[in-house]
């Protein structure tokens, strides 16, 4: 059982639960300014691609502070991507022309690592499989896209950051019912234990 203090802990931290909430719609809403977006504007791409990962490095930054493992790991990956949101933002021509020829790799990484965080979250988390299967279909179009030319490349950036957007969202929105249901749970497990 939980002591009075954990209990006080845990309530605290599930009572966030309406952030991923937030941040999960805020995804969303990403994604569809995004995938209407016209793929000669490099620039305008290269902004939102430093923008989108910004913020998903901000949002490494808050589930580090929230957990208690792999915590470094949350804010190497949160360090990373703000760093290279603002080289982006700096420039955001050639972040686009870059971005376009190595988003294969991208995909590639990006899927591993979704695929890597599934298993982890396997234990407490009954829709990892979401994580998985989505991890699986990223890694696959990064070997496809690897062998395309640029402008097949271009076409699927824009693309790739309004999906990635909004599966980020989607994922976010479930995590936020989670959360909000594991509250749910410690306050009748502190009732019962107080009884």
């Amino acid at each position: 059982m939980f002591t009075q203090e954990e209990a006080r802990m845990a309530k605290t931290a599930t009572g966030l639960w309406w952030v991923w909430l937030v941040v999960g719609i805020i995804w969303i809403l990403i994604a569809l300014i995004v995938l209407q977006f016209d793929t000669t504007s490099a620039v305008t791409i290269g902004v939102l691609t430093g923008v989108i990962f910004i913020v998903a490095g901000l949002q490494y930054f808050f589930v580090a502070s929230q957990v208690e493992g792999w915590k470094w790991l949350y804010f190497l990956i949160g360090l990373i991507l703000v760093i290279g949101g603002f080289v982006a933002l700096v420039y955001p021509g050639r972040t686009f022309l870059i971005m376009a020829n190595i988003l294969g790799f991208l995909f590639a990484i990006t899927g591993i690592f979704w695929i890597v965080e599934a298993f982890v979250r396997r234990s407490f988390d009954d829709l990892w499989w979401l994580g998985l299967i989505s991890g699986i279909i990223m890694v696959l179009l990064g070997f496809w896209l690897g062998g395309q030319l640029i402008g097949v490349q271009a076409t699927t950036l824009v693309v790739f950051v309004g999906l990635w957007a909004l599966f980020r969202g989607i994922l976010d929105i479930v995590t936020a019912f989670q959360v909000r249901s594991l509250g749910k749970d410690i306050d009748d497990l502190t009732e019962s234990a107080a009884a």
